[in-house]
């Protein structure tokens, strides 16, 4: 099966990622745009093996808000979550 791959960079606000997110991974149409959504995509309607790199994520961190730890943590609990699932965030 073909590995989804997502690079994000310099991202400044949640929906810009969102945006990249939908994009670069083919979320479906009924993507919610909020980390609920975003868990239930990665973890039960998107076929992995996925890929996000987000080299630039700690300098993102400061536009992005207190929600980057939530996102983070999201993050976390995907790959906790499934075998296929790769992220990482510099």
């Amino acid at each position: 099966m073909q590995v989804r791959r997502c690079r994000l960079e310099n991202i400044r606000s949640f929906d810009q990622l969102y945006d990249e997110l939908v994009r670069q991974l083919a979320f479906s149409g009924h993507f919610g745009r909020n980390l609920d959504a975003l868990w239930d995509m990665l973890c039960c309607d998107i076929e992995g093996p996925i890929e996000i790199d987000w080299p630039t994520a700690a300098a993102d961190r400061t536009q992005l808000g207190d929600k980057f730890e939530a996102l983070r943590e999201l993050f976390n609990d995907v790959v906790d979550e499934r075998d296929d699932v790769t992220i990482r965030l510099g």
